[in-house]
Parts: structure tokens; C-alpha cells; sequence
């Protein structure tokens, strides 16, 4: 049907709201009628299935499987990790129940199912006795571990509310498709960090602690694959598509215009809600002091301008702390320097100098540095579990475990990242561009590894994607063998893609994390890299190392792998959203 337009002058406001009465109704139409087929095609698809499966079966099996509930969760839980665990979560509610659940519905349940172990979890570290006759009094190490699960936990049960809140918020799964797999990988993460605590402690301690935590990792893993599965399910018609683009052009609902212009503004610094000041200049002496007084989830942007000076503190903006900046005066010159390190009993997670857990998080012109030295092992300068992360001119150096992309959606601008081993590690989805990655001298007879990727679920949407970055030694490493990484999980997913990388790169580029090989999942790849260190010619036979074309390096690009391009826009921060 033709507007008005055509047919003469109309008053603004009413060709306003004439526009977006037209939108609202695409929008519902859209969205009715890609639910309505999301439907019938999985519900084909399950049958589809256990037709199939009952052609090979008996006919007991055969009468089982004729009951269309049993059928669906059968089905459902087929594409899971942990069948066993899947079937007897769904099956008591469902079959109680009486009705037929459609796969949406099972996927709710799902996260229902597992945000109930995930918060037993959370009860279970509560619990100290439980733990008083596994670890020693000077044990300090350990009991920090423990104080990390709980937090961690934690941090799983408010991923998995998200995910239950904003899947009955909506009335397409598969518009908030990329949060729910980003939040649920998460809850994963969380779990996982827990357990990688006590590697290094008392084997009956780990063993206690895996055990508690069977089922809470299971449910996650399997509300995981179920919603992974139903959006590729509706990916045969493109509804994903269909269903995003009357939102394309939606900023985030946490942005406003008033954030918009301030971030804008060329003299950010003199418009900041705080002031940090080692010489008393500001309101607050120290950067924690300051995040104190931010309230607790700001719907606002919170500037907080951080003068010239070294900060010795370690920094946590917490889980609490929304939509925060922190700006300096220059990478080199506002410092956040720590020393906390495994050697001496601090577990890596909990080693930071800077931490961040507040979702929107922005860091511009600010340094972050952990000086305990190589000898101290695992030393973090700066980890980030929030979603939506951003950070902008930044300097981030130590040795070990430099820069941990901990889980969520992160990315990394023109920023100088140095390490020696596995210095730019974690299970988030990261993309790090137009960086300046340079490795520096480990300690005698180590060998540099530049990443370490800790994905450990096939579902999880998470990897590190390295673009148009530069790639060369800080000091003479002629003597030292450099990699571009090592497998440290099972489903470790890495790719450079046209970086630059100098001649010092080894040849095989990538190292085993234990023996000679890799793990056949494992996802590597290099993309149309330039340099003397880029030669693919005698790099390692690896099943998963991949030669990828442009359609599947654009996976790993910010709009595709981290859904970037609304909220890294709003950051005001540069970026490239294709590949």
C-alpha cells in the first residue's frame, strides 16, 4: 500500500506516526508469521528424527516413542553433550505434566533446570565445614579458590536470570539468540574457572568439587546446545534474518543520546562525572575509592577521568557497576600497576590488576600492569568477564597471563599488549584489532605463547579473532622459539587474520599443550597475513588447523563473531566491522 506521501503534504507528526504504526505492524507480522514456520520445522525435524531412529529400533521402543512428549524430549536432548542427564531433567516435568512442550518451551525449561543447580551450587561453597578436612590452615591459596567459586557461581546464576528473563521476554527466541549463547557459554566459563582452581591443590579436593558440580555443569551445557540447535534449525530459512531487520538500526536499550554526545565530546575528560588524582587534585585518591561511589547499575554512562600518575592498587568494577568508563591521560602516563601473582598464593583469577564485571564497560587511554616478574608464573595485568567490553588506546603489560578475555563479548583497539606465555588467554569472544601484540623475554629456557583459548564446549560461541594486527618481538628474541598459540581446551578456537607478523614467528607456529599433537576439535586458523613470520608452509599437520576462505574468516569478524557493531559504536571507539 502506498503512504500518503503520494498522494500530497501530511503533518510531520502524523507521517511520524504513520511510519512507525507501519513498522510495529511489520514487525508483528514478521515475527508471527518466522514463529509460526520456526515451529513447524523443528517439530519436522524432531519427528524426522525419531522416525529415523525408530526405523532402526524395537517395537517396544517403537510404542515408547509414539508419545509425542517423550518423542520431543528425546529429540531435544538427542543434540546434547549429556543425553542421559538431559532426558531425566525434562522428562519427570514434562511427563508429569500432561502436555506436549514445543522445543522453545523445552529450552526454558532447560535453563530453568539448571539455574536450580547452579544456585545449589552457589549454597554448596557456602558451606565451609564441608571443606575444613580437605585443606590445611596455610593452605591460602586454596581457600581463595574457594572464595572464587562462590563468586564465580555467582556470577553463573545472574547470567543464567538473564538468560530465563529475557527468553519469556520475547516472543522469538531467536532475536536474542546471540545473547542467550553468549550468557549460557558464560555460566559454562564461570563453572569451568571454579574447577581450574584446585588443579594444582589436593587431588580428593578437585575430585569433591567435580563431583558437586556434575549436574549444574551438564544443565548448562545442555541448555546450550538446545538453543544452539533451534537456531540452526531456523537458519535453513534464514528467520534469524527476517526476524532482526526491524532492529537493525536500534541502538543498545542501556544507550542514550545524552551518553552519545559525551562520548563525542572532544575534551571528554573535562565532562567526567569523577576525577581520580594521586596529588589530591580530584575528588578521590585511588580509582576504587572512586568506583564506590557509582551507583549500583547506572542506566547512564559513568565517566570517570583517572589523571598522570602510577596506581598501585588492584581494581575490581564489579558485577554491579554498569555502564562505567574509565579514561586517562595517555596509555603510558594513567597506570594501574599490581603485583599479586600465583607464586605466592594467589590463584590466577584472582591475580588482576584490573578486573572487570560490570557489563558495558569502557577503557580509553589507561595502562594496566602487573610488574611481578616472570619468575612469579601466572601474574594478570587485566581481565574482563562483562559483556560488552571495550577498551580503546590501551597499555597492558606482565609476562605470564597478561591479558585474560575471561568470557562474554570483548574488543581490543590499537592497543599494546605484551606478555611471554599464553599471554592473551580466556573463553570469551574477543576480537583484538589493530594491536600492537609484542612478545618480550620469558624466563631462560621457556618458549613464548602468544594465545592460550580455553573453549571447552563445541556450542560455546567463543574464540579469539586477531585482525589487521601487528606482530613483532619487544626486545632481541632471537634465541627464544615463539608461537602463535597452544590448544589449552579441547574446542580452543583461535585465527589471525591479515596481520602482520615478523620473522621471529617459528615456523610451525603453534605448540602443543601436552605431547606432539592437538586435539582433532580444535578450531586454528590464519588468514591472509602478511610478514616474514607468516608462512603457513611448515606449519604444524593438525587436523584442526584450518585453511579457511573469506566466507568462513567473516565468521570471526566484529559484526559476525561478537555482534559488534551497535554497542562498539556507541564506545565512540574505531572499528572494522567486516573482514
Amino acid at each position: 500500500m502506498s503512504s500518503f506521501k503520494s498522494y500530497g503534504k501530511v503533518n510531520e507528526l502524523d507521517q511520524m506516526m504513520l511510519e512507525a504504526k507501519r513498522k510495529t505492524r511489520k514487525r508483528i507480522t514478521i515475527i508471527s508469521l518466522s514463529s509460526i514456520i520456526l515451529v513447524t520445522i523443528v517439530v519436522a525435524s524432531i519427528f524426522g528424527v525419531v522416525n529415523n531412529k525408530n526405523n532402526s529400533k524395537n517395537d517396544d521402543n517403537n510404542n515408547a516413542s509414539q508419545d509425542p512428549a517423550t518423542s520431543s524430549i528425546k529429540a531435544v536432548c538427542d543434540v546434547t553433550l549429556y543425553k542421559e542427564s538431559c532426558y531425566e531433567s525434562l522428562g519427570s516435568v514434562v511427563n508429569s505434566s500432561g502436555k506436549d512442550f514445543q522445543p522453545e518451551e523445552l529450552f526454558k525449561l532447560s535453563m530453568n533446570v539448571a539455574l536450580t543447580y547452579v544456585s545449589k551450587a552457589v549454597e554448596y561453597f557456602n558451606e565451609h565445614g564441608v571443606f575444613e578436612k580437605l585443606i590445611g590452615d596455610d593452605d591460602s591459596r586454596t581457600k581463595k579458590a574457594l572464595k572464587n567459586c562462590k563468586a564465580l557461581f555467582e556470577l553463573a546464576v545472574d547470567h543464567l536470570n538473564n538468560s530465563v528473563i529475557t527468553s519469556g521476554e520475547n516472543s522469538s527466541l531467536l532475536r536474542v539468540f546471540d545473547d542467550l549463547q553468549t550468557w549460557l557459554s558464560a555460566a559454562g566459563t564461570y563453572q569451568e574457572t571454579c574447577i581450574e582452581g584446585f588443579e594444582d591443590g589436593k587431588e580428593e579436593l578437585k575430585t569433591s568439587v567435580i563431583s558437586h558440580l556434575k549436574n549444574s555443569t551438564e544443565y548448562t551445557s545442555n541448555s546450550l546446545a538446545i538453543i544452539t540447535w533451534i537456531n540452526k534449525v531456523a537458519s535453513t530459512l534464514n528467520l534469524r534474518r527476517l526476524l532482526s531487520l526491524p532492529y537493525e538500526n536500534e541502538s543498545p536499550k542501556w544507550f542514550h543520546s545524552k551518553d552519545r554526545k559525551l562520548l563525542v565530546t572532544k575534551d571528554l575528560r573535562s565532562k567526567a562525572d569523577i576525577v581520580v588524582a594521586k596529588d589530591g587534585s580530584g575528588k578521590y585518591r585511588t580509582i576504587s575509592e572512586a568506583l564506590k561511589h557509582v551507583a549500583d547499575k547506572s542506566k547512564k554512562r559513568v565517566v570517570i577521568y583517572v589523571k598522570k600518575g602510577i596506581y598501585y592498587e588492584n581494581v575490581r568494577v564489579e558485577k554491579t557497576k554498569w555502564n562505567v568508563m574509565i579514561i586517562g591521560d595517555g596509555m603510558t602516563s594513567s597506570v594501574v600497576s599490581g603485583k599479586l601473582n600465583f607464586v605466592d598464593g594467589t590463584p590466577t583469577f584472582s591475580s588482576a590488576t584490573f578486573a572487570v564485571f560490570g557489563k558495558n564497560f569502557i577503557a580509553r587511554d589507561m595502562g594496566f600492569r602487573n610488574t611481578a616478574g616472570p619468575q612469579k608464573h601466572q601474574a594478570v595485568a587485566l581481565m574482563t568477564s562483562a559483556d560488552q567490553a571495550v577498551y580503546y588506546k590501551c597499555h597492558i603489560d606482565a609476562y605470564q597471563d597478561t591479558l585474560y578475555a575471561h568470557s562474554n563479548r570483548q574488543f581490543y583497539r590499537e592497543c599494546n599488549i605484551y606478555g611471554t606465555v599464553d599471554f592473551i588467554f580466556g573463553n570469551s569472544a574477543v576480537v583484538i584489532q589493530n594491536c600492537n601484540i609484542m612478545p618480550k623475554l620469558p624466563m631462560h629456557g621457556q618458549q613464548i605463547t602468544i594465545t592460550a583459548q580455553g573453549k571447552t564446549d563445541p556450542n560455546m560461541n567463543t574464540g579469539i579473532s586477531i585482525q589487521y594486527c601487528n606482530i613483532s618481538p619487544f626486545g632481541n628474541l632471537s634465541d627464544v622459539r615463539t608461537y602463535l598459540g597452544r590448544p589449552w581446551k579441547n574446542y580452543s578456537t583461535t585465527v589471525y587474520m591479515r596481520s602482520r607478523m615478523e620473522g621471529f614467528v617459528n615456523p610451525n607456529g603453534w605448540l602443543p599443550w601436552v605431547g606432539n599433537s592437538a586435539p582433532d576439535t580444535i578450531f586454528y586458523a590464519e588468514f591472509q597475513n602478511v610478514g616474514a613470520g607468516s608462512s603457513t608452509k611448515n606449519r604444524v599437520k593438525w587436523k584442526g588447523l584450518k585453511n579457511i576462505t573469506i566466507k568462513q574468516a567473516s565468521q570471526f569478524s566484529v559484526k559476525s563473531f561478537i555482534q559488534g557493531d551497535r554497542w562498539i559504536h556507541a564506545s565512540n571507539a574505531p572499528f572494522k566491522s567486516t573482514i
